[in-house]
């Protein structure tokens, strides 16, 4: 592990993906030959999705579960302000906590489509994912408030230690800007206000350009953010797929790789020119001093595994002797 929380092997750079669960039967066979193949090639960690209003809580936690049960990786799981009320929010986080979950996502989720600007109704009473994180940290604090520790030499006598069992909870970063920030000292603001909440980690909302997240991270720590801001990647494989995200994220469209995606005739020329992008993305955050890589891997392992794999994440196999 290193000084920011963030492990890395033999100086290859950590990574981690995030899945989403799956919506029926076929899928979640599917998706758990998936996480076999992610969890085996050794990240800090795998995020799950969690829909608003707990449209996927059951088969959410259920993909936790498989990973702690099952793999060697972390189990980090979504959680957004979304139509929660404090009472049900602290019960969804003490599930979370009791099913052996021990790092969170706190986000404070989207508007649904056809709200007024400035409209926060649908957030339920929690108001910012800062909120959302100082509502884990108590929910932690009073599950656990103590544990009993022998004293040397006194075999029937018990201490008192009040240290807790460490949560990592992760929020949200936005290198070219959050859709309702006015600004880009705003945007850092309120990355500042969610580490003082007590949030230990930020991964980012998709960028195309790696100057784009140097920049952000250049600016973050002149005014004094001290977690690791790990860089979001996806990669694009096909021009629609390009087009879901942009009409999701509301980035800019990247020309480059919209024309190369365009003029390619066949998927796999497609695909490889997806990975290709993203490969070379990440090479040049991580040359930047990104502390690793976090990549959206849409259920599947492949694709995201070849993009490790030409950024030199991946372990070398052994040769025979």
């Amino acid at each position: 592990m290193t000084a920011t929380g963030i492990s890395a092997c033999n100086d290859r750079p950590a990574f981690s993906f995030e899945v989403y669960p799956p919506k029926s039967v076929a899928a979640a066979s599917a998706l758990t030959r998936t996480i076999d193949h992610l969890a085996a090639a050794g990240p800090e960690f795998i995020s799950v999705t969690y829909g608003a209003n707990g449209s996927s809580r059951t088969s959410s936690l259920d993909v936790l579960r498989y990973i702690k049960d099952h793999t060697t990786a972390d189990a980090m799981a979504h959680l957004t302000c979304v139509g929660s009320s404090h009472a049900e929010a602290s019960r969804l986080i003490r599930e979370f906590l009791d099913a052996g979950i021990r790092s969170f996502l706190a986000i404070r989720g989207d508007a649904p489509q056809g709200a007024a600007e400035g409209d926060t109704t649908f957030l339920g009473d929690l108001h910012s994912a800062g909120e959302l994180v100082q509502l884990i940290h108590r929910v932690q604090a009073e599950r656990v408030p103590y544990i009993e520790t022998v004293i040397p030499g006194l075999p029937a006598a018990r201490g008192l230690k009040t240290e807790r069992s460490r949560v990592r909870i992760g929020v949200a970063a936005f290198p070219n800007g959050h859709p309702n920030s006015r600004s880009v000292a705003q945007d850092i603001d309120t990355l500042l206000a969610k580490q003082a909440a007590g949030a230990n980690l930020a991964i980012t909302q998709l960028f195309f350009h790696a100057d784009d997240y140097l920049s952000f991270i250049q600016k973050a720590r002149s005014a004094g953010v001290l977690f690791p801001i790990l860089p979001g990647i996806m990669p694009v494989t096909s021009p629609n797929r390009l087009r879901r995200i942009l009409q999701l994220s509301g980035e800019k469209l990247p020309a480059a790789l919209s024309i190369a995606l365009e003029v390619e005739p066949t998927e796999e020329g497609q695909r490889q020119i997806g990975i290709d992008y993203a490969v070379r993305l990440g090479q040049d955050v991580l040359a930047g001093g990104a502390p690793g890589l976090h990549l959206y891997a849409f259920n599947q392992h492949e694709t995201v595994l070849s993009v490790l794999e030409g950024c030199g994440a991946l372990p070398v196999p052994a040769t025979m002797p």
